[in-house]
């Protein structure tokens, strides 16, 4: 056998020592060592998926998509997956079909009237719970959208789409029927008034689409509470108020308009109430702030668009105007790395930026108050002033139990029974009172019929 020389064993030896080190992977190069380490845990490195369930469709879906596609080149770690289902109720009807099973979302987008059923169903995990593990900072949400989601002074989920209705009405039709279009009408007085001297010349002064939301906004702008327990907020609602004095004399000034052909009944589609403003075929009609950029565009060249407050009667109260559109919501059933990840994007849609992006190109209102610092948004303000009413609107509204707005389990069904009744009103077949008092009657049954069903 050969004999092996001192220098030769010397580097044998050496070489033996540095497999056994990258081997044991203890001081050996971090690329080994993090190989190993890779290889030890598997899929450590893949990124959290989160699924989130939204109802933002057309260009409001291309919006949603690209504040995903940023977040999630920002957060390899987390990947969002934006997944829509359809309108809001479509959207709640799926997730109560997947409760129970874990066939359902992180985080999912539900509108503000399906509040009280997604604290009910015991499957959410409330934002407060994040909020105080890392004393996260909402002191600049915008207080009175804040306040709608809050409940039992716990925010349960974060706002993000936030609108409210206003008055458009049209500058050169005002002008015409020599009334201020700097000055619009105020009270329910003042619109029927201004209603009257518009309707000529193929001009009808106003069409209101019979929307529930309107008869809710109308309620609050009074400072009247639409259900008994503090709106429902104090402790659960167990009976509607929709037939009170301010829902009476609401459908009284309705009603008395259309009487005297001052308003036009075009039926419950907002679209359509949209398209007879923008034709110049009415002169005032209420719509949602978020319509506000779509109604100026489509008016744009046939005359001048004006906004004001949402109007209510001379006698009325102190309030104003409850926050549409709609929260994010936490799923209480997923796993502790998807829950951590959705509040991650959560906190994203709520930076100044993100939401000066979405409110520019939606139109609807940043919910923190820091986005309006941002160019943008001070340039949209600039090309559309109209939309600082809807910004003055929102931060001149009362804060009471009227104006946090009215939480109930049934509240589409209620909705849909008080457009009902305003139709039987504006059709003839009853007086406000009668149609009212049926509606109150047929909502506080099934607010009854719910509150057993959750207790």
């Amino acid at each position: 056998m050969k004999r092996i020389g001192k220098r030769s064993f010397t580097l044998l030896l050496l070489a033996c020592m540095m497999i056994v080190s990258s081997a044991c992977g203890s001081n050996g190069s971090p690329k080994v060592a993090e190989t190993a380490a890779a290889a030890d845990s598997g899929t450590a490195k893949d990124p959290v998926k989160v699924v989130w369930w939204h109802s933002m469709s057309g260009d409001l879906g291309k919006v949603a998509d690209k504040l995903i596609s940023d977040f999630n080149a920002a957060h390899p770690d987390i990947q969002v997956e934006g997944v829509f289902q359809g309108t809001y109720d479509e959207s709640l009807n799926k997730l109560k079909a997947s409760l129970g099973s874990d066939s359902g979302p992180a985080m999912i987008q539900v509108y503000e009237i399906g509040s009280r059923f997604m604290m009910d169903t015991k499957a959410i995990k409330p934002v407060q719970d994040f909020i105080d593990a890392e004393q996260y900072d909402i002191s600049s949400l915008e207080p009175n959208i804040k306040n709608y989601y809050t409940f039992d002074d716990k925010l349960y989920s974060m706002p993000f789409n936030s609108s409210n209705p206003i008055l458009y009405y049209n500058k050169d039709a005002f002008k015409a029927a020599g009334l201020d279009p700097e000055n619009p009408p105020k009270t329910y007085e003042e619109v029927a008034a201004a209603a009257k001297k518009l309707t000529k010349d193929g001009i009808t002064g106003a069409s209101f689409a019979i929307y529930g939301w309107f008869m809710e906004q109308f309620f609050a702008n009074q400072g009247a509470e639409l259900l008994n327990n503090g709106n429902g907020r104090s402790s659960l609602s167990t009976a509607s108020q929709v037939n009170s004095k301010a829902g009476v004399e609401t459908l009284e000034w309705w009603k008395g308009m259309l009487n005297d052909k001052s308003l036009l009944n075009l039926g419950r589609k907002t679209d359509d109430t949209k398209i007879a403003f923008a034709a110049g075929q009415v002169a005032m009609t209420l719509d949602s702030t978020a319509s506000l950029r779509g109604i100026v565009s489509a008016s744009e060249g046939k005359f001048e668009v004006g906004t004001a407050f949402l109007p209510k009667p001379s006698n009325g109260g102190k309030g104003g105007v409850i926050i549409g559109g709609a929260s994010l919501w936490l799923l209480g059933n997923k796993s502790e790395a998807e829950q951590k990840g959705a509040w991650e994007f959560m906190k994203y849609l709520a930076e100044p930026k993100t939401q000066a992006y979405w409110h520019v190109n939606t139109g609807y209102f940043p919910v923190t108050t820091k986005a309006y610092d941002e160019p943008i948004v001070k340039e949209n303000l600039e090309k559309y002033p109209q939309f600082q009413t809807a910004v003055d609107q929102l931060h001149q509204t009362e804060p009471n139990l009227a104006t946090q707005g009215a939480v109930m389990g049934v509240f589409p069904e209620a909705r849909q029974i008080t457009e009902t009744a305003i139709e039987e009103v504006l059709n003839g077949q009853k007086s406000p009172q009668e149609a009212l008092d049926k509606a109150a009657a047929e909502i506080t049954s099934k607010i009854e019929i719910y509150n057993k069903t959750v207790k």
